[in-house]
């Protein structure tokens, strides 16, 4: 199979049409061929005039560790182009950026969760398109957590930089197919194409991702594909006291870690209070102590995720319920347990964390709600769900 980046260098038509204008291309390490060249030398050999490029969250280069760390914008020492952070001091392209190209290649590999920054940064970028006769193309890449749809909707006036528009947590989209209902939604006036891939089967064998291709971390933290998998439940840690793993190998493929929660005890809270919710995928006791961020140095008590392998059910895997499910275990074992963080997180800093990544609060009044029950989430999220799946069918793409 090819992604976008591998058919856009290997039909002359494409490249033609790119043929004496200024291009830009928005990219980080995950942005590769099928030979695993970055697509910025890949470009750049194929004779496509390449005149600045743009990194998201974590840099161009992949490099920032954590959330709230900032890239400066610098020139690439090999082109000579302007290299431009978006994620810096601005997260929106300025008219001076999109001064620079004709035409925006957008290179992003994305996790297929609307709080993965990339998919903000596309919006973003097509919205300061918006008018000029600015060009974006999308060179698309696979949705590596597949066609599932899963989470409440995001409220809205619950937007913010992990929440770009009233979408679940997890989409199904690809990044193309977000494009394409991102101008629809906001009606934008931006000349659009999507490179499709070739050959991308959402359901056949790995399930969104390709058996064919390498794993390349899109961010530090994005280490594999069972990470990729769990993504849209455990990134909700990042809005808990509990840790998600990071200063460990294996960062947010944890349901959580903590010195204090006995999670063998959490796991039976769990079987007894939703068991459904834990189909498609193998949960295991573990213990790390982190080298950084929260609980650091402390031995910490955890659940490990396995959505991987022979333990991996594409279509019962519901990460989003599945940590859900963990909160509200701590939360009935250990009723005044501090589980939700106060802290700016993505620069807002007046709703709490866990309100800004589930795009309301809806998910933490549940958790909290000693009456709740698992059925009243469930009938939450499946209105939902239903309404997305239903809005999202034209815009497919494979």
């Amino acid at each position: 199979m090819k992604f976008g980046i591998d058919r856009l260098l290997a039909d002359p038509s494409l490249i033609q049409d790119l043929s004496g204008r200024r291009v830009a291309l928005v990219a980080h390490p995950a942005s590769v061929t099928e030979g695993l060249a970055h697509s910025l030398d890949a470009l750049i050999e194929a004779g496509v005039n390449v005149t600045s490029a743009f990194g998201p969250q974590h840099g161009l280069k992949g490099d920032k560790q954590d959330n709230m760390v900032e890239t400066e914008d610098e020139l690439d020492p090999t082109y000579n182009i302007p290299v431009f952070s978006l994620y810096g001091e601005v997260r929106r392209p300025t008219g001076q950026m999109m001064s620079t190209a004709d035409v925006f290649l957008f290179d992003l590999q994305d996790l297929g969760c609307r709080i993965y920054t990339f998919v903000t940064t596309l919006l973003y970028l097509l919205e300061a398109a918006h008018g000029t006769g600015k060009e974006v193309w999308v060179l698309d890449r696979p949705n590596p957590a597949g066609r599932p749809i899963e989470g409440t909707l995001l409220v809205p006036g619950q937007e913010s930089f992990v929440g770009a528009a009233p979408m679940p947590m997890r989409h199904g989209l690809t990044m193309g197919e977000m494009g394409r209902w991102f101008i629809d939604h906001f009606k934008l006036d931006v000349p659009f194409r999507v490179v499709t891939m070739e050959g991308w089967e959402p359901e056949g064998a790995g399930f969104g991702w390709p058996d064919s291709r390498i794993w390349i971390n899109p961010s530090p933290n994005a280490a594999s594909l069972n990470m990729a998998r769990a993504y849209a439940g455990t990134v909700m840690l990042e809005g808990a006291t509990l840790s998600e793993g990071r200063g460990t190998t294996r960062p947010l493929e944890v349901l959580f870690g903590a010195p204090d929660v006995d999670a063998k005890g959490v796991l039976a809270e769990m079987r007894r209070f939703a068991p459904d919710w834990l189909a498609g995928c193998a949960i295991r006791e573990c213990w790390f102590t982190p080298t950084f961020h929260k609980h650091a140095g402390q031995l910490c008590d955890g659940l490990m995720i396995h959505a991987e392998g022979r333990f991996y059910d594409h279509h019962a895997f519901r990460p989003w319920r599945l940590q859900a499910l963990a909160f509200k275990a701590i939360r009935r074992l250990y009723p005044g347990y501090e589980i939700w963080r106060d802290f700016p997180y993505e620069y807002e800093f007046e709703r709490l964390a866990i309100d800004v990544i589930n795009g309301g609060p809806a998910l933490r009044e549940w958790v909290d709600d000693a009456a709740a029950e698992a059925g009243d989430l469930e009938r939450i999220a499946n209105a939902d769900e239903a309404a997305w799946h239903e809005t999202v069918q034209p815009y497919l793409l494979y």
